[in-house]
């Protein structure tokens, strides 16, 4: 993949099931409420623990529910970059479109 615009449709084929998102979405959020959390107190564990969250949570949905190789093992940078615009256009109502766009 040449760039994220390139590599976003791939992202989103790869996240068909909704609870293969689901689950991305609840690990996003926690790992964002983890570095939060780590930020306000100074504490180092959950700075750390964030990641490993995130990505249980993801490739649960991958392995479980998707049944497919998490994009991440290949486009580590680009899949991140997935994560967080999925997140915020699932927020946001966008998502829907983007996906029956596909």
């Amino acid at each position: 993949m040449k760039n994220f615009q390139e590599f976003w449709p791939f992202y989103l084929d790869q996240h068909r099931n909704p609870m293969c998102r689901a689950l991305h979405y609840t690990g996003t959020l926690l790992a964002l409420l983890g570095i939060g959390y780590a930020l306000l107190f100074k504490s180092f564990w959950p700075f750390l623990l964030a990641p490993v969250v995130a990505y249980t949570c993801s490739w649960i949905g991958h392995f479980v529910f998707e049944r497919n190789i998490p994009a991440t093992f290949r486009y580590p940078w680009l899949s991140l970059q997935g994560d967080f615009r999925m997140l915020f256009r699932w927020i946001t109502g966008r998502l829907k479109d983007d996906l029956e766009r596909r």
